[in-house]
């Protein structure tokens, strides 16, 4: 969609203009289109709640089509007013223009990698055999126009001859899979389809074991899926003829199978929820064997990562809200057989495996520290990261002699690292070529406290030598669930905030997992506000410190992060000059209703669960607490018509009631994108464009222009 030869036109023509166009260039009125209200009134336990917007719910609807419409006229209306947007879009495509790679991987008789030339839709698979160029195994921006069809998954089978690979069109989660000759290249045999929240697990090379709910009756898009099973497909047979492994007669929401690296055995996760799952196997060299359990209930969260013929290494949190790795032997594996490999510490633990190592992965105050460790449990070393940051190890087969790891933080792009499990030695293997300075920003790490008292850290990102006036623009972005921690990330789209003089901050809000269960528990069901109190905090940390003052504080979050801004906008107004809900859960009495929503009900509970359930989530949804004669912040609501995890009615049904009530000048409007899902595998262009929109709608409600950094 976008061209690289008119960014020079761009910027001269923007930056010539930008410091004489004012605030009255964009109207501070606005005509917003009228929603029509329904009669829908639902009883929880005695208490009526009005639903006068249940009917944008229907997402077939020609009257939904044409009110989406309506919204996005006058949502584009105002932004294309904005003087400096062409300017911002131009150096944002300039800063995004550099080539980006993956670490390599090795199947077959073949190295693949990932690799986008610069503003590339979608990363192109490139493979190359020792002794000739590379060449391009799969291009998926060949897939589509505009590049909105996205790779979605791919698995080799163990001797790297056949692949299966997954695609997701207009950001859906309902996917396809292709089963292709990775030699030739020719496609082997009929297209599956109708596969969700699925891995591909190959069984040697003669079939493959994946996930899928039945189609539901009503709208793919957002008719509830709550029974998940698994299936093995084998090659040369229809799908039809794919025999069911799990979860026919054991109704599970989400459910997912693995085959070891030897072949012996299958593993099976299945869960009712986001957190917590049971643990099975199956003996694969057995013909007659039956499932056994492993762990049989979901008060914990357990995964196989590895065997040495029958002992199983185990992940868990049992016992240990940090986790730790346990052993045990196949022929008895329950739980209370479990034997210590890797103890728990004060550090939250993921693990990795490569080279024959294991490879343990500790958060500590949201930071990395990587130690490896051998298959006996004898610590080897720490291995040395070069920096503070992210570093993500792992992946590797046993039989290969060296393994990558990536680093990054919220200045320094992502690089990719070679490492030498044998001496220790760790060397750059790609750097990207980026037209920007770290050296220039500096990130520091604080501790505010929230409004119980709980110490919260937070990450402050910002240019050298800024001012602390109260008066820099500044992004405040959370997440706050699902166990989810937000570790340090480099942004094409935030380098372009900091070269603005803008300050970006992410507090590590409880409902994440930074440390361990308890740190989530401390944010879920009754306990949820905790999060929202540990981002208004943060907030005033930055304002009592002279960061940034109400006049020029945005917050910004998606998903679950969505349900952080709308519940924090509503409950404190006057705290926010800007506000970002990103494809948010907004409507909490009832999310759990669309598609897979009803197994987040361990963060956040039911309208149904009981009395005190609904009343507490009646209190804070956002969609529920839009009063009536409040000046909201300006708000820029973004969500997409093929979202179908977190359906756009949210967003719908919340925009309709700032429109309604709110009684400011601020703008309060939404961006809904076409042929985009919830935000996996959106193409470069499309990226691009909502983040332009995003930070100009920021920048010029706080009444900042956009500043060229090559004319400095």
């Amino acid at each position: 969609m976008f061209k690289y030869f008119p960014i020079l036109l761009l910027f001269i023509i923007a930056c010539s203009k930008t410091k004489d166009m004012a605030v009255k260039d964009v109207p501070s009125s606005l005509k917003y289109p009228k929603t029509a209200e329904g009669n829908v009134i639902d009883t929880y336990f005695d208490t009526k709640v009005a639903d006068p917007y249940r009917w944008l719910e229907d997402d077939r609807s020609k009257e939904t089509d044409a009110w989406v419409d309506a919204q996005n006229k006058v949502t584009f209306d105002y932004l294309n007013k904005i003087p400096f947007r062409a300017a911002y879009k131009a150096r944002l495509e300039k800063l995004w223009n550099y080539e980006k790679f993956s670490a390599p991987f090795k199947e077959g008789a073949y190295t693949y990698f990932y690799k986008n030339n610069g503003l590339q839709n979608q990363f192109v698979l490139w493979r190359e055999k020792s002794g000739t160029e590379p060449e391009i195994f799969l291009d998926p921006n060949t897939f589509s126009k505009g590049g909105t069809t996205s790779l979605a998954g791919i698995n080799f089978s163990k001797d790297g001859s056949k692949v299966a690979y997954q695609i997701s069109e207009g950001g859906s989660d309902w996917r396809k899979v292709i089963i292709m000759d990775a030699v030739n290249k020719t496609i082997l045999e009929d297209t599956l389809y109708d596969v969700k929240f699925s891995g591909l697990s190959w069984k040697g090379n003669d079939g493959f074991y994946y996930s899928s709910y039945d189609k539901p009756k009503g709208s793919e898009l957002s008719a509830k899926t709550d029974q998940h099973k698994l299936y093995y497909h084998k090659l040369g047979t229809k799908q039809k003829e794919d025999k069911v492994i799990f979860g026919e007669d054991i109704k599970r929401r989400y459910v997912g199978g693995s085959v070891s690296d030897d072949d012996r055995y299958l593993f099976i996760s299945a869960a009712n929820a986001t957190s917590g799952n049971e643990l099975y196997m199956i003996d694969l060299t057995d013909p007659n064997a039956k499932m056994v359990t492993i762990q049989d209930n979901f008060n914990s969260d357990s995964d196989v990562i590895d065997n040495e013929g029958t002992k199983l290494y185990i992940i868990t949190n049992v016992n240990a809200p940090n986790k730790k790795v346990v052993t045990v032997d196949a022929g008895n594996p329950g739980v209370e057989h479990w034997k210590d490999f890797i103890p728990e510490t004060e550090n939250v633990l993921n693990i990795g495996t490569g080279c024959g190592y294991f490879y343990a992965q500790y958060m500590k105050d949201a930071l990395s520290l990587v130690k490896q460790y051998d298959y006996n449990g004898k610590l080897v070393r720490d291995i040395q990261l070069p920096g503070v940051g992210t570093a993500s190890i792992g992946g590797a087969k046993k039989t290969e002699k060296e393994i990558f790891y990536s680093f990054t933080n919220y200045i320094t792009p992502g690089s990719i690292y070679k490492f030498d499990p044998t001496s220790g030695v760790s060397s750059v293997y790609i750097k990207p070529n980026i037209d920007f300075d770290p050296s220039k920003y500096e990130s520091k790490q604080v501790f505010y406290t929230s409004k119980d008292g709980t110490k919260v850290p937070m990450i402050i990102t910002h240019k050298k030598g800024i001012k602390m006036d109260g008066n820099n623009p500044t992004i405040l972005y959370g997440y706050g669930g699902f166990n989810v921690s937000l570790t340090p990330a480099f942004s094409i789209s935030n380098a372009v905030w900091l070269e603005q003089g803008g300050i970006y901050a992410v507090p590590n809000l409880r409902g994440g997992g930074e440390y361990g269960k308890k740190w989530h528990v401390a944010g879920t069901q009754l306990q949820k506000q905790n999060v929202f109190d540990d981002f208004i905090a943060a907030g005033e940390y930055l304002i009592k410190n002279k960061y940034t003052s109400s006049a020029t504080l945005a917050i910004s979050g998606g998903s679950n992060g969505g349900l952080l801004v709308g519940a924090c906008l509503t409950q404190r107004p006057d705290l926010f000059k800007v506000a970002l809900p990103a494809v948010g859960v907004l409507d909490m009495l009832r999310y759990h209703t669309f598609t897979a929503g009803a197994g987040w009900a361990f963060d956040y509970g039911t309208a149904e669960q009981n009395k005190e359930m609904f009343q507490y989530l009646k209190k804070y949804s956002p969609v529920h607490n839009v009063k009536k004669g409040v000046s909201y912040p300006a708000t820029l609501v973004t969500t997409a018509d093929h979202d179908d995890r977190v359906v756009p009615a949210h967003s719908y049904k919340f925009i309709a009631e700032l429109q309604k009530n709110h009684a400011g000048s601020n703008p309060v409007l939404i961006r809904i994108d076409k042929s985009a899902g919830h935000g996996a595998g959106k193409p470069t262009s499309k990226t691009i464009e909502e983040a332009t929109d995003r930070y100009c709608f920021v920048l010029y409600n706080m009444g900042k222009s956009f500043i060229n950094p090559t004319t400095k």
